[in-house]
């Protein structure tokens, strides 16, 4: 199944991963309407959510060859 979600990823365009990452910040902003006790979490919290998440794809982008 991942081989199957991998070709099909590179046949997308950057219009086509950017309309993604809207939508899933148009998700993240109706889940922290219904819960908004998540706006309460600290920044640096969010900070280290951010790197942890982020790592592997830059590095995969960036520094693998």
């Amino acid at each position: 199944m991942i081989q199957m979600l991998n070709e099909r990823v590179k046949s997308m365009t950057v219009l086509d991963i950017s309309l993604v990452k809207l939508s899933a910040f148009c998700f993240a902003i109706i889940v922290v309407k219904l819960f908004p006790v998540l706006l309460s979490i600290s920044y640096l919290v969010l900070i280290v959510l951010i790197l942890a998440f982020g790592a592997m794809p830059l590095y995969k982008i960036w520094v693998k060859k």
